[in-house]
């Protein structure tokens, strides 16, 4: 076996994923072909299909940047930095983002990272600082480019681009690009489309008067048919968010809302908990559409039309991830017709459907984290020898640097909470309670 198929079964058997899909597979073996690499796609293993190429030109016992990711979000930071930890590849990673600790970053930057990944503004400060060299970066990934012109990046991609040469370049894409800047220098770039990847995508439609009070509970119905599998309600507004919120908590189903009316805490509390499975619904504005790696969505909802196609489809695009089968359903004013070009098929709500069963999994609080020298190993042992549960008693883990969010089983939640309410994880008393929403 040579060291690049090494690395690969290392990496997929760490992810806990039996193959390569054929996106990943197209990219890696595209390693030799080009140093310019197009990948216009969308869905679940767009992360890997790109940082697998990057990982395996990393050079051991460096002791400078090697690889910058360029993400227009701290969310889309946060989760490309999850995928390349789960690697294991023992590279050090730097996550550089707004709304983290400047100065937490600054101190990080020693010893030097060797994958370096932020948004845009916040890497530039770095720069102007003195706190960065770029000189030493031998491949740049800029991922989610088309939502980096969107939110106003190009000056500062551009800049950041003047303070290094890069022998690799990546781009990721969810709509194809007619032009490129000039910065990237782009002569022959391979390409590698996935955009039409997606067959199992079904549309449906269901006709109401207007969308107000009256459809909150078209809406509970709609949501309890699906038989507790998650879903993404998608509206215009953050107003609209709370308000449908707010509706379906009164109805008893469980709900999180996700906008960027919230702050940086509440939107990643938000998010993991409705990954972890705590929440069944994501009540989302478009902050939603984009960028997020969550698996298992079988339904999106369109409670509100989005005013541009774009964004229909990649509201739509958060089911039917990966070749799985979706489902979209649109609500539509009878008094207007559908505006975009996706075939709907009629749908009827059904009406007198049991509410969905509580949510398997309840998320805790910890406050402490990395920086606290706290790990995932150290929780499952303290949930496991201090709280009594069993492995399979204990969810997905999210360790910040101050901070622990750990999903455990619904129903052993109290008696898990009394019995280690004075015990001490690595010698260190920790807050621990159920996390807010």
């Amino acid at each position: 076996m040579n060291l690049v198929q090494q690395h690969i079964n290392e990496a997929l058997q760490h992810l806990k994923i039996e193959a390569l899909n054929d996106l990943q597979k197209q990219t890696v073996e595209s390693l030799s072909e080009s140093n310019q690499l197009i990948l216009s796609a969308t869905g679940s293993g767009k992360t890997l299909a790109f940082l697998l190429p990057l990982r395996l030109r990393l050079q051991d016992n460096l002791d400078r940047i090697q690889a910058l990711i360029i993400v227009p979000t701290r969310e889309l930071a946060i989760q490309v930095e999850n995928v390349m930890r789960q690697m294991r590849s023992n590279f050090k990673i730097l996550n550089c983002y707004g709304g983290h600790s400047f100065k937490i970053e600054q101190k990080s930057f020693s010893p030097l990272p060797s994958i370096l990944i932020g948004t845009p503004g916040r890497i530039c400060d770095h720069i102007e600082r003195s706190n960065l060299d770029l000189s030493t970066v031998d491949q740049i990934v800029i991922d989610e480019y088309d939502k980096c012109l969107e939110f106003g990046f190009e000056d500062q991609m551009g800049y950041i681009f003047e303070n290094c040469r890069p022998g690799y370049t990546t781009l990721v894409s969810a709509t194809q690009l007619k032009t490129y800047p000039a910065y990237l220098s782009f002569k022959h770039p391979k390409i590698h489309d996935f955009l039409d990847n997606v067959k199992e995508l079904k549309h449906n439609y269901f006709k109401i008067n207007k969308v107000g009070d009256d459809n909150f509970d078209v809406l509970a119905n709609l949501i309890s048919s699906f038989q507790n599998e998650q879903s993404i309600v998608f509206c215009n507004l953050r107003e609209s968010t709370e308000t449908i919120k707010e509706n379906l908590l009164e109805r008893d189903i469980s709900a999180v809302s996700y906008h960027g009316g919230l702050e940086q805490d509440e939107r990643e509390r938000a998010l993991f908990q409705f990954r972890n499975g705590s929440f069944i619904t994501l009540i989302c504005t478009d902050l939603g559409s984009r960028g997020l790696d969550i698996p298992d969505i079988r339904n999106v909802i369109h409670f509100e039309l989005p005013p541009k196609e774009d964004v229909f489809i990649h509201r739509s695009g958060r089911t039917a991830r990966v070749n799985e089968e979706g489902n979209v359903f649109v609500f539509l004013d009878k008094n207007r017709s559908f505006p975009f070009s996706q075939n709907l098929q009629d749908f009827q709500i059904p009406t007198d459907v049991p509410l969905p069963q509580a949510a398997k999994w309840i998320t805790l609080y910890m406050s402490g984290g990395k920086k606290d020298k706290i790990n995932k190993i150290d929780i499952v042992g303290f949930l496991i020898q201090k709280g009594k549960l069993d492995k399979s008693e204990v969810g997905l883990i999210h360790v910040g640097d101050h901070l622990t969010y750990v999903a455990v089983d619904r129903t052993k939640v109290d008696d898990l909470l009394s019995i280690i309410q004075n015990e001490k994880i690595k010698g260190q008393k920790l807050k621990i309670n159920i996390a807010r929403t």
